[in-house]
This record gives C-alpha cells, sequence and structure tokens, in this order.
C-alpha cells in the first residue's frame, strides 16, 4: 500500500485510536490490498463485498474478527480515501454473545502461586485483584497507587479514558514488600532492561507457563483474571453499576454478560413462589 498506509496511520492516530487499533486496522487493510493485488484506491464497494464474503466462507471468521475488518476497511474509505459511499451499505453482523470463561477462587489462588517472579506474581495479582487489562497493568507506574484512598488510577484504558479501581490491601501489602525489594524505576513492573514496560506478550508467555504448572487446563489467557474479577464481585453481592464503573465500562450492558455465568449471583435470587405467603409478598400485589 506504501504511501496510502503512511497516510491511513497518521489519520489513525490523529483520530486518536490506540496502538493495538491501529495496527490491526492496517493489517486488515494490507489483506484486502493482498488479496486483490492491487491499491484499495483503484477499488470500491463490490472488491470489498467480495473480500468479506472470502473471509467468511473461506476463512471462517468469526463474527467478532468480520465486524473489526469492517470497521477497518470503513475508517480506510471513510477517513483516508474520502468515499464513505463505498462502504455505507455493508452488512453489520448481529454481535454474539458469547459468555466468558472465567476461573474460580481456587484455580486463581492456584494460578497465582505457581508464579515465583514476585514481578510477574504482582502483575497477575493486580489484574485479579482490581479487574485490569494485561496492556492496563503492565503500563501502571508507583504513583498510580493511591495507598490513602486505596485507588488505583488506571491512564489511558480503552477508549482513552482514565478510570479509578479498587486498590486491595493485601495487593498493597505485596506490593509495598515487592517495591522495597526491587526498586523499580518508572514503571511498576518494568521490562528486563528497565528501560519500558514489561510487555503483554511476556506476561502472556508466564501466564501459559502457569497455567500449566497449576493443573488449569481451561484455554484463557490473562483476560481471564479481569472476567474472574468481574464475576467474583457480583457473586458476593457488589452492585453491577459498581462492577461497570471498576471495569470501566461505558454502558452497564457490556457489564450484564457477567450476571449470566455468575451461579452464586443468581443463586441468591428468590423465586417469586417463594415469597407467597410471606410477610415479603406484598410486592407482587
Amino acid at each position: 500500500m506504501g504511501l496510502l498506509r503512511d497516510r491511513m496511520q497518521q489519520d489513525l492516530k490523529l483520530s486518536g485510536y490506540s496502538p493495538s487499533t491501529c495496527k490491526i486496522y492496517l493489517v486488515y487493510a494490507r489483506l484486502f490490498a493482498k488479496f486483490h493485488m492491487r491499491s484499495p484506491a483503484e477499488m470500491s464497494e463490490p472488491e470489498i463485498r467480495q473480500f468479506l464474503l472470502y473471509l467468511i466462507e473461506e476463512r471462517k471468521i468469526s463474527r467478532q474478527t468480520f465486524r473489526q475488518v469492517r470497521a477497518g476497511l470503513t475508517f480506510l474509505y471513510t477517513v483516508t480515501l474520502r468515499r464513505p459511499t463505498e462502504v455505507d451499505h455493508l452488512a453489520i453482523p448481529r454481535r454474539e454473545v458469547r459468555l466468558p470463561e472465567v476461573l474460580s477462587g481456587t484455580e486463581v489462588a492456584g494460578l497465582l502461586a505457581a508464579v515465583r517472579n514476585p514481578k510477574y506474581h504482582g502483575l497477575l495479582m493486580t489484574m485479579y485483584a482490581a479487574g485490569l487489562r494485561v496492556a492496563e497493568a503492565c503500563r501502571l507506574r508507583p504513583e498510580d497507587l493511591d495507598s490513602k484512598r486505596m485507588l488505583i488510577l488506571v491512564r489511558g484504558g480503552k477508549g482513552g479514558r482514565d478510570r479509578y479501581t479498587m486498590l486491595s490491601e493485601r495487593l498493597l501489602v505485596f506490593l509495598r514488600d515487592y517495591w522495597r525489594k526491587t526498586r523499580p524505576q518508572g514503571w511498576l513492573f518494568p521490562s528486563r532492561a528497565g528501560t519500558q514496560h514489561v510487555t503483554p506478550d511476556a506476561v502472556r508467555l508466564v501466564f501459559r507457563g502457569a497455567l500449566r504448572a497449576a493443573g488449569i487446563s481451561k484455554k484463557v489467557t490473562p483476560h481471564v483474571l479481569r472476567h474472574s474479577f468481574a464475576t467474583h464481585l457480583l457473586e458476593t453481592g457488589v452492585d453491577i453499576t459498581v462492577v461497570q464503573t471498576l471495569l470501566g465500562h461505558a454502558s452497564v450492558r457490556a457489564t450484564q454478560v457477567y450476571t449470566h455465568i455468575s451461579v452464586e449471583h443468581l443463586g441468591r435470587t428468590r423465586s417469586p413462589l417463594d415469597l407467597l405467603g410471606t410477610p415479603d409478598s406484598s410486592v407482587l400485589g
């Protein structure tokens, strides 16, 4: 794509997209050009539809991936090429509602116990204790921990939004000991060289090893700790709007998926049958 790729990359940065989103959109634009062996500037809606159908029928991509590809090509034609009519009528598939995998409390404890390195142990503990995404945990700085208010400042979360989440007392004790022993500079969890923060890929590698060591066979990524955080909070009776705020969800609809997998949360809901003939039956009218 050459110059067109550079222009698209600049447009993505100017639009405030995260580095990961920029990378994904550029990859899909390159695949589109490679599929037709032509520049996107020379193509229009028929070629876009043909490419999307190929991905669905031949590559068997998921609906979520389809939506990402469509979003990337929509940005390319709407913003960079200034030809929005080429993508105005592309179908938008309905979202798949898939319940996220979660770990039990026993599995979380076993996983953390399997991580011997204090830096990675602390990082994974932080993800579970505060519901952080892996990139958010990697970018933490010591000054982001507010021990007076027991809060963690999460900078540049999804959508570029900052937020506060809880700081666990148990986590604070561990991180204070970790900081005294290692004295990390700049980043709370620095890379081996110390000049940058640890990378999400390095965390994923450690996480996979911890799964094996803990004997956990579930096919999960570090993001399962965030899912488990939300689910376990609901199971302990925390209001869903509080969980929404802690996770940084813009809408409570994104948080409601966890109510479907919180068995304990559902189990505490009383059937109206159980209210009949009791003092609480007045709420039924």
